[in-house]
């Protein structure tokens, strides 16, 4: 993780020298308040974005006993905050964190999880979204994204408006117009920009794992509830795995998986790597 988000410090330091060389000193700041606004909007409103739109309603403890009374020991083993707890009318069975810290978050699990799920695979797979609220993966996911949200709001603008200015003989770079070179920059950014935070998501859901593995100790419950999951995820009509896949980053297990040829643009890692992890994890804690 160390050495992804370095990647994404070194690109940023690339790009912006970019823009610093080809766009016009009185279009970036413009950009960048763009910019800027869109990860704001987006750090701050995420839980009410991901919320409305995945269809959860906040429950309370009478409301579902079971699940605060799993979320509270949790949240008591690990020493933080409780986030509000929601549930989404949904036969997929899903479970989702959001929210910038702790204080903010909410957990939400679908009532398709509830109805599959024993008690122990209910537990681990909360330890795993509370590791997420934990480890405020929300909002380093959000701040890791800045770069591609800034390259790829250029790029528009350099198509749609022609931000090169006057820079060069006839706006022209050896022959090629400034729009063009700043298109190809932008374009380039965010293509890279994009792999590395899927990689940076993959390595934080098996962070993830391994946090709520070693929270409830138990991690062939988090195992077993992994393999129900996958597994019944084909018997859920396609039209509504195709409304869920926008939301993958957020959710426990991805509504499609991804061929091996499409890992690099996975934002969770294969079962069996996740699997694979907790079996080591098991061995270690004797279990």
């Amino acid at each position: 993780m160390v050495f992804v988000m370095f990647l994404i410090g070194l690109l940023a330091v690339v790009f912006v020298a970019a823009l610093i060389a080809f766009v016009p000193d009185n279009v970036l700041p413009l950009v960048l308040v763009l910019a800027g606004g869109l990860l704001f909007a987006q750090f701050f409103f995420s839980d009410k974005i991901a919320s409305f739109a995945m269809g959860a309603h906040e429950v309370t403890p009478e409301q579902a006993p079971q699940l605060h009374a799993t979320i509270d020991r949790l949240c008591a083993l690990a020493d933080m905050p409780k986030p509000r707890v929601a549930i989404s009318d949904t036969d997929m069975p899903n479970a989702f964190a959001t929210g910038r810290n702790p204080k903010n978050a909410v957990v939400c699990v679908t009532t398709g999880l509830m109805r599959r799920l024993d008690e122990q695979e209910l537990e681990g797979v909360l330890a795993h979204e509370l590791s997420h609220v934990a480890h405020r993966d929300v909002m380093v996911i959000t701040i890791a994204s800045f770069l591609g949200i800034l390259s790829g709001l250029i790029a528009r603008m350099a198509f749609w408006f022609g931000i090169g200015g006057n820079r060069g003989r006839n706006n022209q770079n050896d022959g090629i117009p400034i729009e063009l070179i700043i298109i190809l920059i932008s374009a380039v950014t965010y293509a890279v920009s994009f792999l590395l935070i899927r990689g940076l998501s993959r390595y934080r859901e098996l962070a993830a794992d391994r946090s709520g593995a070693i929270l409830t100790g138990n991690p062939s419950g988090l195992a077993s509830a992994l393999v129900k999951i996958s597994g019944d995820m084909g018997r859920i009509p396609t039209g509504d795995l195709r409304k869920a896949e926008p939301f993958n980053a957020f959710y426990f297990a991805p509504a499609f998986t991804k061929g091996s040829m499409m890992a690099l643009m996975s934002t969770h890692p294969t079962t069996e790597k996740r699997l694979e992890q907790l079996g080591r994890i098991a061995q270690q804690l004797g279990r």
